[in-house]
């Protein structure tokens, strides 16, 4: 018997959150380990459920048994049966079976509002293209300061379309004809 289950098994009865209600145990849902087991393998590999990881009393003749998970990818989880009753002598019957977060296990991000995520989407948009505007100013003035046109000799304004060098000498010639 895990702590948990030692814990809840402990109180005699405990007061629902904000009523006053008085939950009294149910030994009978409480011990229901095999039919919330049995439930919970038509969901998944009975494979995939551990020990029993507790169980509490949610409702008066309602109780939620907990098993470890065995599920890669899912460490902290564990799967939860929710059971009832409706008197002591009807049949326990299987409310819902459910996959959920335990202690460490991981989640995913609060959700945000998509006109917040796009709020700040645009800010990050506005934001790069201010840095990428100062970027391409500095990169225009700083690359080619003090570099000669003609380095290698010949100025780039003397070539032909085709890439050779242009006579100027022969093109004035026939200018003059």
């Amino acid at each position: 018997m895990s702590e948990s289950d030692a814990a809840a098994r402990a109180d005699t009865a405990a007061t629902a959150e904000g009523t006053d209600t008085v939950i009294t145990e149910d030994p009978a849902l409480l011990g229901a380990y095999e039919q919330a087991r049995a439930a919970i393998a038509e969901v998944t590999d009975p494979a995939d459920i551990g020990a029993p990881a507790g169980a509490e009393m949610s409702e008066p003749r309602v109780a939620t048994l907990y098993f470890e998970c065995r599920l890669l990818g899912y460490p902290g989880w564990r799967w939860a049966a929710s059971l009832t009753r409706v008197d002591e002598d009807s049949p326990i019957t299987v409310l819902e079976v459910e996959l959920l977060p335990g202690e460490g296990a991981v989640v995913a991000p609060e959700w945000v509002p998509w006109s917040e995520r796009l709020a700040q989407f645009r800010d990050a948009q506005s934001q790069e293209s201010s840095d990428d505007e100062t970027d391409d100013a500095d990169e225009d003035t700083d690359e080619f300061d003090g570099v000669e046109d003609d380095i290698d000799g010949v100025d780039i304004d003397e070539l032909d379309d085709d890439g050779s060098e242009s006579d100027d000498t022969e093109s004035d010639a026939r200018e003059e004809a």
